[in-house]
């Protein structure tokens, strides 16, 4: 006889039955192969020959892994190729609204890479030294000559590489103490004539003070 009845109580045939255990079964069998995710945040164990548990370690870094553990590769930031020749075509004026002259490069200063005028690798230097806080040794492969697009290290100025000597830095030296006996001698010029002024002040300050005096005195006589 057939099986299955319906909501009202009525029977169903049994091939009717048959297609929806069918339907049912192929639902339950669905839902089982679809994947659950797997909430469980604890440490899996390893499996071993061992009765003991043997936990796995999680590591998440390691000390030889550049990579992760080197805090520069995060610090510096690419750099744009001759970002110096932004800084052409700047020029500084003093108080008067007068250009200053700008000083010249040593000759052992030599610009490199495309439209690198002195004024230019004046501007770059000058940045590095206030930036970089690593030598400034210049561009020290010659390669850089023949292909400066591929070979220039933006971490240094637009100069092929040079070496500051000794005499160099007597030079330096000799015109650091002319500077500032020249600055003394301003100085003390500025002092002496504040001071003459100061006298001259006081004088007519004096003189003034006695003519009002003496005019009271011919008054109450």
């Amino acid at each position: 006889h057939s099986s299955g009845t319906t909501s009202y109580g009525q029977m169903r045939p049994r091939p009717t039955c048959t297609r929806l255990i069918g339907f049912y079964l192929s639902l339950m069998v669905l839902s089982l192969l679809q994947p659950k995710p797997d909430l469980n945040t604890t440490l899996p164990v390893r499996q071993t020959a061992s009765i003991f548990k043997q936990p796995v370690t999680k590591v998440t870094n390691h000390p030889n892994n550049k990579v992760k553990t080197d805090p520069q590769k995060a610090v510096d930031q690419p750099k744009q190729l001759f970002w110096e020749r932004k800084l052409s075509g700047l020029n500084a004026f003093d108080i008067a609204e007068e250009l200053v002259k700008t000083m010249d490069l040593p000759k052992g200063l030599q610009g490199v890479g495309p439209a690198c005028s002195d004024k230019t690798l004046l501007s770059a230097i000058a940045s590095a030294l206030h930036t970089n806080p690593a030598p400034i040794t210049g561009q020290l492969t010659s390669a850089v000559e023949k292909n400066p697009g591929v070979w220039l290290n933006t971490a240094q100025p637009l100069c092929k590489a040079f070496v500051v000597t000794d005499d160099d830095i007597r030079k330096q030296e000799d015109l650091v103490q002319n500077v500032r006996q020249r600055l003394e001698e301003a100085l003390m010029a500025d002092s002496l004539a504040y001071m003459e002024d100061a006298a001259v002040d006081a004088a007519d300050d004096k003189a003034e003070k006695k003519d009002e005096q003496c005019a009271e005195h011919e008054v109450c006589w």
